[in-house]
């Protein structure tokens, strides 16, 4: 049996005549920039978000960077953010000039550990930016304590938890903004790259508007240097389609993770914990193991897709050695990055799919 880690065209399949027609309906305009497929995506990400306000940009990547460069976040400023995340968060911090600073993770959830956030707070710190990881969001109260005391921004980055909650409020509606990526294998991706910005603050949403397009409010007039961070008509129409299955789609998900974590009950595997303040998405579901490379190879062996998020933490990365971070300065997320193991998760998953998957997971784990 073949198991892959992720299965879009499964899920295209169920969809596929709905595309094509919003996709001609871009295409017979010929408004292929903006447009009302664009405005619509961003009201309505904006309402399932509990937000006022949404900005479609090019990608969740260029979701963050557009808030920084909106902020005035820059050379001489500091933005506080986790270690165990994917490239682009700390990556956008340093393309504005500014500099990252890292906090470990909580060793459960693999979010910025709060806790710690304090002590790296400096007369410098502009910003926060906690990562809502693997579909959870952080633990935000304790996060909007610190920025409000010390009068600093919390970009959430939710690129992996549209629509995940925490104590019922929507990833990317408690802090100052929040970025979604629309990315292929997000729970809400695109055919393409694709991102949100959303926030509550109108003066805010003006100052990213303008960013998005080279930080021209008119044309051919600029007020600052801005971007070209506009999104793709043709992936909005994809979106439009897709986001009514959203819901649907992340409760197949969370069903098959509580079918994984019976299977592995009483074993020495490490299945994902929620906190009881959040509802996750499972935009992946990772597991902890011992001799996780091992395991890896077995899966891939016997035919199942499987993935490390992720196998070096950003403070140890080759491009990030002028920061002075040394091995044992992050050692949560040192320590993660050895162990995490992602398996599909995905909603299409059959019972027989699931169970070859377990099978195979215990039957490793049995032998290590």
């Amino acid at each position: 049996m073949q198991v892959p880690m992720l299965d879009l065209k499964a899920q295209y399949a169920t969809i596929k005549t709905e595309v094509l027609a919003q996709i001609n309906d871009v295409l017979d305009s010929q408004r292929c920039i903006g447009g009302p497929k664009i405005t619509e995506l961003e009201e309505k990400i904006a309402a399932v978000s509990d937000c006022k306000f949404g900005l479609g940009v090019s990608s969740g990547t260029d979701a963050i960077l557009d808030c920084l460069m909106s902020l005035g976040i820059g050379p001489g400023d500091e933005v506080i953010t986790t270690p165990f995340t994917f490239f682009a968060t700390v990556g956008c911090i340093a393309r504005v000039g500014a500099t990252p600073v890292f906090v470990d993770i909580d060793a459960k959830t693999y979010n910025i550990d709060p806790s710690k956030i304090e002590a790296a707070v400096t007369k410098k710190t502009k910003a926060i930016i906690p990562v809502h990881l693997f579909g959870q969001m952080a633990d935000m109260d304790a996060i909007m304590k610190i920025a409000d005391k010390h009068g600093l921004y919390v970009i959430e980055d939710a690129c992996q938890s549209i629509t995940s909650t925490y104590k019922g409020k929507k990833a990317g509606s408690i802090g100052f903004a929040g970025c979604f990526s629309f990315f292929p294998s997000k729970n809400l991706g695109g055919i393409g790259d694709g991102g949100m910005i959303v926030t509550n603050d109108k003066g805010f949403y003006d100052k990213i508007s303008i960013m998005r397009s080279h930080g021209g409010g008119q044309q051919y007039y600029h007020d600052v240097v801005g971007g070209n961070f506009r999104l793709d008509p043709i992936q909005a129409a994809a979106l439009l389609v897709k986001l009514p299955h959203l819901d649907s789609w992340s409760a197949a998900r969370r069903r098959n993770a509580e079918y994984y974590n019976k299977k592995f009950a009483g074993s020495s595997i490490v299945t994902p914990y929620v906190s009881k303040d959040c509802v996750s998405i499972y935009n992946q579901y990772v597991l902890r193991v011992p001799h996780r490379d091992e395991m890896l190879k077995y899966l891939q062996d016997n035919n199942i897709g499987c993935a490390v998020y992720y196998p070096v933490p950003l403070h140890l990365q080759n491009c990030f050695k002028n920061l002075g971070y040394k091995v044992g300065d992050m050692p949560v997320s040192e320590k993660a990055a050895k162990e995490v193991l992602a398996l599909p998760v995905y909603p299409e998953l059959t019972d027989e799919m699931k169970d070859y998957v377990a099978q195979k997971v215990l039957e490793f784990s049995a032998k290590a």
